[in-house]
């Protein structure tokens, strides 16, 4: 299920929830942040952000390994990208590794497309893909 505002989770460090259902990250608020939990344990998450210029990005989005290939990171990017809609946001970006094929594999069957590559982004020197998804132009999942 979809988790409401009452649900408390706290993703990494320096993130913290908020009444308003909003994680604050580095001094940002989040445009989004949709938990999909199962009775005892958080199966998943996202955390996604609206700037001013109305493009959201999806800065992490996280499924347990043991809950994978059930359609819960599906279910997290639609209602992602949903309340970015409403934000409004026209378009959404995100980074992937360039050598994360299961990743890149997921967000291409979400409509992402790649839109430049950026060298190095990661600390290991791997380079990032960014992907892009426009929002308000009919391009909305099935």
């Amino acid at each position: 299920m979809l988790c409401a505002g009452d649900c408390i989770l706290a993703v990494g460090v320096g993130c913290v929830h908020s009444a308003s259902g909003v994680f604050y990250r580095g001094g940002r608020a989040t445009a989004a942040r949709p938990v999909v939990e199962s009775a005892a344990s958080v199966l998943g998450f996202i955390v996604a952000q609206a700037n001013r210029r109305g493009v959201g990005h999806v800065l992490t989005i996280d499924v347990t390994p043991a809950s994978r290939r059930f359609g819960i990171g599906s279910k997290l990017l639609a209602t992602a990208e949903e309340r970015l809609r409403a934000a409004p946001c026209h378009s959404v970006v995100l980074e992937t590794a360039v050598d994360n094929a299961a990743a890149l594999a997921f967000y291409k069957r979400h409509g992402y497309s790649v839109v430049k590559t950026i060298p190095r982004y990661y600390s290991n020197g791997v380079d990032a893909f960014v992907l892009e998804k426009e929002l308000l132009s009919g391009s909305r999942d099935k």
